[in-house]
């Protein structure tokens, strides 16, 4: 076992926070990462982690080799990047994460022709979302669709991102179609849960942003099950055009609102600013910011 993987193993363990997720990502036993570490810190004749059923601690010792670790890693994909570059021809491993409801329809249907493209590149698609710590997570692209303000990073925007109002046909019918936002009060507002608490609506009005209070017998913090109620004719809901954009094509949904609509957040790929960007992040981002582009892209979905 090279000092390389000791070290690679070590970090990953480290970001995942857990043997099991560092396992998972490889595609390998927990207990080869457990044999991995005990090796590397057998070498170094130090604790590196403290390890218990619940959690992974550094130690003193483990938080310096930790930095140093990263670094050399770091240096290494600088290497490689540079090598790549040359070549002309994107290779390695890629670590994407996507918000989980995006990257099931607009990221992991994309992935097979990304790699038919690049042979020499392999992918591991992580959807959650939670804001990831790209350095830490040991994430090279995540996707956002967020107004960036972390300068640490660097962000391509891939595409535009509208918000709409939207309700089924029968809920509409029985309950009438709002006019202006200050008609919301008198109907059911699906709206996302933020700590057990309801978020206001914001529109713009007169060409500035005002928040409403809205209510609703029903609040979640799944978009998806806010989109299956709307369908259902449960009530409005804001939702991204990427995400109904097919039901309001089919008539399963229509939009209200939209004179008051404020702007959405744009969709973003985000990296860590590196000197040498390696090729395959590169390509990978090329090839979604092509795909968004396609003038039936959103159509179809």
């Amino acid at each position: 076992m090279s000092k390389f993987t000791q070290m690679a193993t070590f970090v990953e363990v480290v970001a995942r926070g857990s043997l099991s997720g560092a396992a998972r990502a490889e595609g390998i036993a927990p207990a080869m990462i457990g044999r991995r570490l005990d090796a590397l810190e057998a070498r170094l004749g130090v604790k590196l982690l403290r390890r218990t059923t619940r959690k992974l601690v550094l130690t003193d010792e483990g938080v310096a080799f930790l930095e140093d670790c990263q670094r050399i890693l770091a240096e290494v994909n600088e290497a490689e990047s540079a090598i790549s570059e040359r070549s002309g021809r994107a290779s390695g491993h890629l670590t994407v994460s996507a918000p989980a409801g995006f990257g099931r329809q607009h990221v992991a249907p994309l992935l097979p022709s990304f790699l038919a493209e690049h042979r020499d590149v392999t992918v591991n698609l992580n959807l959650n979302d939670r804001v990831i710590d790209l350095i830490g997570d040991g994430v090279d692209v995540a996707i956002r669709i967020a107004r960036l303000g972390d300068s640490n990073l660097v962000g391509v925007k891939l595409a535009d991102n509208g918000r709409v109002l939207v309700a089924a046909p029968a809920y509409l019918k029985r309950h009438g179609t709002p006019r202006t936002p200050g008609d919301l009060v008198r109907h059911n507002c699906l709206a996302m849960s933020s700590e057990g608490s309801q978020r206001g609506w914001t529109f713009l009005e007169n060409g500035q942003p005002v928040t409403h209070k809205v209510s609703g017998n029903m609040v979640c913090n799944d978009g998806a099950v806010l989109h299956a109620w709307a369908l259902a004719g449960k009530g409005l809901a804001w939702r991204s055009m990427w995400e109904v954009g097919e039901q309001i094509a089919s008539g399963e949904l229509c939009t209200v609102l939209d004179a008051f609509a404020a702007p959405g957040n744009d969709i973003h790929a985000v990296f860590a600013q590196r000197r040498h960007l390696p090729l395959r992040i590169r390509a990978f981002v090329d090839f979604l910011r092509r795909s968004y582009a396609a003038p039936d892209y959103w159509r179809q979905r």
